[in-house]
């Protein structure tokens, strides 16, 4: 088939042309990519072969009031991998278990971590020894995705001392991942995991950085510096507390390892804790890096609960130092002065009813005022006192003062105190049934027994009222600007009269052996039924010093302590460290 001679030019001309838009099209597609979108793909292809690796930030130093450190950063160094996939990852992880100890939960964490995140290296250890880093340098060539580097590690240099306020970090958990508060966390980040490290963990993290290394086209690192400037992590911002390190370390002292309870000490004008104990402790040293899991059950298995605080934590009856509050009501009110004295005299009872209700002075006080029964802490007279009250009064009192609130103490997981709420009688109702209660709750609830538990904490923050001038103060671990609120009224003479009375309490009282040389304190003891064990009671004491001039405010519960002139001297001895005083030779009577 043949074309005419003008056909095949015509053709010619249109291949040419078309040729020549293509040409256009492609030239423009070139001048596109190379000129005019070049940042966008040489961005794109630098992303290809660069990855990620993060570097983590120096958490805030904590430090005391005194600027010693409570909690610090030292070198530590972590390891990690990048790889391709997760089967890769395993792989690698089982020739790395035979070269340093790795066990199968161990691994399977890692792959766990590489499925949250695939595009972070995946943490293998967060706090390697430096034998095991020793180790894998020098086997570096095998496995060509490990990353080593250093690494800030949280140390707490009096560890057990500052544990109870202080808590610990650990990695963030799945579940924490997803919860609100930890938006914008990634998986292998340290966080805090109690105590302050939790409570202040949005200014203490500081800001993550960043180290670029370069990789080929199967993730294998060939180079870690110089790929791109690394962007630098900012170190979280200090913490200055209004701890006393020295009084902290000797509060610790005081419990050993023998005695199971805790002790808050407070500044009455500011709620600024100066120390906070719960015994026995831990050592948060021993969670950085991950708790070996053998430790972590013998912790939680422990029949003394170390990880529980039983400052904040521990709701406990409490007792006879509860009947300041009593007696605060009564006087605010106008039902009793501290000169008025009970119907009945104490004979070592009080029969109500078809109840006979037993006084711990099973020989009877005789008859007292309002001032001496606080001295000798007389139930009979408090039974009486606490029906002269009356139900509605006594219950609405004692929520005024804190008894259904928590502290407000600057830690998380604070329990909130036991108590009957507003309206009493339909409390009752609903606990007991309409007709399975009586009046004989009031003898109960006046002497800190029945519905009523209290946390350390909680007490300690009733009595800053009673050091000072009807005011509480929420007790503050960190510098913050002090929180006051007035619970009560009284007139000066009534608090000097229940502060004198306090002093007799250690004068001449039930905490006789608590007295401090030149120093007058004031305080109250209280021995608490025991729901687990009735036959030991706990044991409180809760004060301050000096009486005319409070600097202090400490209480003490020892779990199954019996009398509460156990708790006053443990109380006496802590005052005074703190207020520099001579010791004092303590009579071993429980008066």
């Amino acid at each position: 088939m043949s074309f005419h001679p003008n056909e095949i030019a015509r053709r010619g001309r249109f291949v040419s042309a078309a040729l020549a838009v293509l040409f256009v099209l492609l030239l423009g597609a070139f001048f596109r990519t190379q000129i005019v979108e070049n940042s966008r793909y040489a961005l794109q292809s630098e992303e290809n072969r660069l990855r990620e690796v993060p570097l983590p930030a120096p958490r805030g130093i904590i430090y005391d009031r005194h600027n010693e450190v409570l909690a610090e950063n030292v070198p530590g160094y972590s390891v990690s991998i990048l790889s391709p996939s997760a089967d890769s990852l395993r792989a690698s992880l089982q020739r790395l278990a035979a070269i340093i100890p790795l066990s199968d939960d161990a691994i399977d964490v890692s792959v766990r971590r590489y499925r949250r995140a695939p595009y972070r290296p995946t943490v293998v250890l967060s706090d390697a020894s430096f034998d095991v880093v020793s180790v894998l340098e020098e086997r570096r060539i095998e496995f060509p995705g490990l990353i080593i580097q250093s690494a800030p590690k949280r140390y707490y240099p009096d560890g057990p001392a500052v544990a109870s306020f202080m808590g610990y970090v650990g990695e963030i958990t799945e579940s924490e991942l997803a919860a609100p508060q930890y938006r914008g966390y990634k998986t292998g980040q340290q966080v805090g995991k109690g105590g302050l490290e939790k409570e202040y963990e949005d200014s203490l993290r500081g800001t993550e950085g960043v180290r670029f290394v370069e990789v080929d086209a199967r993730g294998r690192v060939v180079r870690e510096a110089g790929a791109r400037q690394d962007l630098l992590p900012k170190p979280g911002p200090p913490l200055q507390t209004n701890i006393d390190l020295e009084l902290q370390k000797y509060m610790a002292s005081l419990f050993a390892d023998s005695l199971q309870g805790g002790a808050i000490a407070l500044d009455p004008r500011t709620g600024g804790v100066l120390a906070l104990y719960s015994a026995p402790s831990f050592d948060p040293n021993k969670f950085i890096g991950g708790i070996p899991q053998d430790l972590w059950k013998s912790l939680n298995d422990d029949p003394h609960h170390p990880l529980y605080n039983k400052v904040i934590q521990g709701r406990y009856p409490p007792g006879s130092t509860w009947k300041l509050a009593t007696a605060a009501i009564a006087l605010e009110s106008g039902i009793a002065t501290l000169d008025d004295r009970m119907p009945e005299p104490c004979t070592g009872g009080f029969q109500f009813g078809n109840r006979y209700f037993k006084c711990w002075n099973h020989k009877g006080h005789g008859d007292l005022t309002l001032a001496q029964a606080i001295e000798q802490s007389c139930d009979v007279y408090f039974y009486q006192l606490g029906l002269k009250v009356g139900l509605t009064r006594l219950v609405a009192g004692g929520i005024r003062f804190g008894g259904r609130d928590r502290s407000g103490i600057d830690l998380p997981d604070e329990s909130r105190p036991l108590f009957p709420y507003a309206d009493a009688e339909e409390y009752y109702d609903r606990k007991y049934g309409k007709r399975g209660w009586s009046q004989a709750v009031l003898l109960n609830l006046a002497i800190g027994q029945g519905e009523n538990a209290q946390t350390v904490a909680n007490m300690a923050r009733f009595y800053t009222a009673l050091a000072t001038d009807g005011t509480e103060s929420r007790p503050e671990i960190a510098r913050h600007k002090p929180d006051r609120t007035r619970v009560f009224t009284l007139n000066e003479d009534q608090l000097a009269g229940l502060r004198a009375a306090l002093a007799g309490v250690v004068a001449s009282g039930t905490a006789r052996s608590a007295q401090i040389q030149g120093t007058v304190l004031a305080g109250k003891t209280g021995s608490a039924q025991n729901s687990q064990d009735r036959t030991r009671d706990h044991a409180w004491f809760v004060g301050f010093a000096p009486a005319d001039d409070p600097k202090i405010v400490v209480a003490v519960l020892i779990e199954f302590g019996g009398h509460g002139a156990r708790a006053a001297r443990i109380a006496s001895q802590i005052i005074q460290s703190y207020l520099k005083v001579a010791p004092t030779q303590h009579i071993n009577t429980e008066g």
